[in-house]
This record gives C-alpha cells, structure tokens and sequence, in this order.
C-alpha cells in the first residue's frame, strides 16, 4: 500500500499543489489547514509521515512538532517554511524534525527528502523487530550488514553450535558474543570471557583450568579457571588468534571430551560449556604459517560470524554517531549537541582505522569540547586525527553549516569540475580558518560564474545548488554578477 503523507499549511493552494505533486510521485495524502486538525488526523488515524509549515496562526508548527512527537514518538516529520533560520532549524530538530526545507520546495528535493525519511523509518522499524526477536543488547545499526549479522544471531543463538567471530579490532566482537549468550538456552548461565592475547604464556593454561594449592610459586590457594567458572554457560574465548601452540592442543582435548584438570591436580573434572571465540587474525594463515592448529580451527569454526569495520558499513555512522553523542552528554552533564550536516559529511568520510571504539571516543570527546548547540564541520575537523585525508567540501550554506537533521545524509552528487584556473586559490597564514573557507568559495563560485558567462542558473546547477540559495551565497560573499574572472 502507498505511504500516506499529511500534509500540514494553512494556504490552500499549498495544500492542493502538494497533494497533487505527492500523488503523482505514488504516495497518498491527508490535508489539514491546522494544527489542531493535524493532531486530530495523527489521533484518528495511521498516517507514514509529516510534512508541516512551521508558521500557522492557530498554533505555529513547533507547537504542533512537539505534541506530534509526545503522541507518536516514532513518526517521521518534515518542516518546512518560506521564512526559515538557523535558529528555527535547530529547534525543530531538537523537537524530533526529521528534516526542513525552504519553500517554495523544489520538487526534487521534497522527494529525496520524503523518501529518505520513509527509508530510515522503515529501517528503524525492521530493527525494532529484530531486536524485539533478540532479545535487548547494546547494537546500533541498520544497515545492510548489522541485519546480516543480527539474522545470523537469531539462527544461532539458540543452538549449541560453537561460533567464530572475526573482524579488525574494535568492531564489536564481544557485543556479538554477548547477544549470542544473551539470547540462547543459556543465557541464565555465567558469561565468561578471557582475551588471550592479554595473558602472560606461561600464565593462560593456569587462567583456562584453573590451579590447585602449591601447583606452582605463589599458588597459596585452590583457584577455579575460566571454563568451570563458564559452566552451563558462555566462555568467550577473545584473540584466540594469539593462543601459545601448547595451549591449542589442550583447549582442543577440554572442547573434545568435556573434561580438564586444574594445573597441578589430578582429579578430571566434567564441564558443559558453550565456547565462543574471536579474533583479528586470518586464522586460515595462521595454520599455513603453523602457527594455528587446523584441527582446533575447524572445532571453534561450526558457525562464523564476520564483524565489518565502519568504513564498510558508513550507513550506520549517523545512528551510531546520535547514540554516542546523546550517551556522552548524558554522562557528562552537557547539554545535547545536533549535528549538523556538514559535520555529520566530515565524520562520516573518515575510516576510522580503531573502529566504534574510536568513533565512541572521538564522539565524547566532541561532547566535552564543543560549545554548541550545534556542531560545525570545523569542530568535526578539529577533532578527527591530524594527516586523515579531508572529505570533499559539502554543499556550502549562509553564515556556516547547514541546519542540523535527524536523517540519514545522503552523499552529495558529483559535482561537474569547473574550468582550471591559472594560479588558483592558496590558503594564507594571516587568516582564520573560516576567511579562508570563504576565500576559496569565492574562488570556486567566481570560476563557475566566469565558466557559464555569468549564467546563474547554469553555475547554480554546476555546483548542485538551488538558484534562490545560489544568490544568497553570493550576497554573502559581497559578489555581483559581472565580477566573475574570464
């Protein structure tokens, strides 16, 4: 069934037009010339999204965002105004606004922007679902690969299979573990994890089965290991990559029979427990290279679940990004940060080499720092490691960023290359990073414009802008028609 959008303006025509133009792209539509009416409408009703005018003279449109979003949280809502500011942006989206377009509304973009909240609310939904099925853990993503990997936790979990998580460091490996723990037949058991790599060689076996009084110096008392204390439950084995070959061989005997002696002991004790290892290596050359047993390989190896980095699934970076940064504000007394989108374009096109473990600290460090209440491409910049390669510049707004939304960003269309220009812009080092900024806008607007003879509209095209805010970023930089280099 189409999607059904209610359409929110007390001009009439507006309405009609609207309507009409949203028929013809395939969705159906409710009208209401209120905001009484359109909460009336939402209360009746199941409507899939808003698109609303944020001046209205019963009750303004914020007004009614508010209420919108206190009856049905989950709804998405698109605002839009002939007078809108930054200012009135970022309260809308504080208010939950999925998106805010200027009128008159290019067409075009009423329906990226329509269909990309309907995408992402579908996306959410489907989420919801999963988790709802999984059971509650600490994963964001939905994305084509966390729904992979979400579908393979729900096919797994339940079994006693033994699982194989790969994937680089800090992709969330144990968070994968943990859900499989969480959502078997086990889950009332212990979850017990050891990362192999961090414990001493001549220590591991000891940490695994346990010892008993006097095995060796400075064993003053019996001590229980890893596997008795993950008895009818989960033994996350961690880096199981950089396990000593002579502690292979007796973690395949335990995963064999069920049975291990404590070091020094002579007593065969029975556990059951489920095993559940990780690594970052490529354990297939690591057994080439003999230094991982193929036998253990194919025991650990029943299921395996690969855990991508974020460079390989950037559709997730704004849900993640808004998680943590919601997160570190909490924790950290601020006052909620938006973001905005060329900072969101910034943070989203670096390759994060430590993965979500980095992201997340990247994020609180951004929610110490920046001043707010919106957070600029220049504090995304300022806070991304020194030498990353910087991500194309996003569609440049009047006075600094765009207004911030809740959606998930598209990346810009390529934009046509302008002529060369001969001697070209360079950065000067009595300037701010924002006259700077501005210089080489000015640069690029003054090519185009010298390019397309002046021609405004052909230049705005080029540079992927709509023509009224191709004027306005003219003006801004103090730039006439006729001033454009030949």
């Amino acid at each position: 069934m189409p999607a059904a959008v209610l359409i929110v303006d007390d001009e009439k025509n507006i309405l009609l037009t609207l309507s009409q133009s949203l028929q013809l792209a395939g969705y159906r539509t409710e009208l209401a010339s209120s905001g009484q009416v359109a909460l009336d409408v939402v209360s009746a009703r199941p409507v899939d999204a808003v698109l609303m005018d944020v001046k209205m003279p019963d009750m303004d449109g914020l007004t009614v965002l508010a209420r919108l979003t206190a009856l049905k949280p989950d709804l998405p809502v698109i605002m839009m105004s002939g007078h809108g500011t930054i200012d009135t942006a970022v309260k809308a989206t504080q208010l939950g606004a999925r998106d805010f377009l200027e009128k008159p509304l290019a067409r075009d973009r009423l329906l990226v922007a329509l269909r990309n909240a309907l995408k992402h609310q579908a996306a959410m939904e489907e989420l919801q679902e999963l988790r709802a099925q999984l059971g509650r853990f600490d994963m964001v993503g939905g994305g084509p690969a966390m729904q992979r990997i979400f579908s393979l936790i729900q096919r797994t979990a339940p079994s006693e299979g033994r699982v194989l998580i790969t994937g680089e460091n800090g992709t969330g490996k144990e968070l994968i573990a943990r859900a499989l723990h969480q959502n078997s037949k086990r889950k009332s058991g212990p979850f017990v994890k050891l990362n192999c790599a961090a414990v001493p060689h001549d220590l591991i076996e000891s940490e695994l089965f346990g010892h008993e009084k006097g095995a060796f110096t400075g064993a003053v008392s019996v001590r229980r290991g890893k596997f008795e204390l993950a008895h009818e439950g989960t033994l996350f084995l961690d880096e199981i990559g950089d396990m000593p070959a002579a502690m292979q061989s007796k973690l395949l005997r335990v995963l064999q029979e069920g049975e291990l002696e404590r070091v020094g002991g002579a007593e065969t004790l029975k556990v059951d427990v489920r095993v559940i290892a990780a690594t970052n290596k490529n354990l297939e050359k690591e057994i080439a290279a003999g230094r991982f047993r193929e036998d253990l390989y194919y025991r650990i190896n029943v299921v395996q679940i690969h855990s991508p980095p974020l460079r390989e699934r950037r559709e997730d970076l704004p849900d993640l990004i808004d998680t943590f940064l919601r997160e570190a504000c909490a924790k950290n007394g601020r006052r909620p940060l938006a973001l905005s989108p060329d900072a969101l374009a910034v943070m989203s096109a670096y390759d994060y080499p430590g993965n979500v473990r980095e992201l997340r600290n990247l994020v609180e460090r951004l929610a110490i720092l920046c001043e707010g209440p919106v957070v600029s491409r220049t504090d995304a910049l300022e806070l991304l490691p020194r030498g990353r390669p910087l991500p194309p510049m996003p569609e440049p707004t009047v006075g600094g960023d765009a207004p911030p939304v809740a959606a998930v960003t598209q990346a810009a269309p390529a934009v046509e290359p302008a002529p060369p220009n001969p001697g070209g812009w360079r950065p000067r080092v009595d300037q701010t990073f924002r006259e700077q900024v501005e210089d080489a806008e000015r640069e690029i607007i003054q090519r185009v414009l010298a390019h397309t003879h002046d021609n405004v509209t052909e230049a705005a095209r080029i540079l992927d802008l709509e023509r009224g805010h191709f004027y306005k970023k003219m003006k801004a930089l103090g730039l006439r028609r006729g001033q454009s280099e030949s």
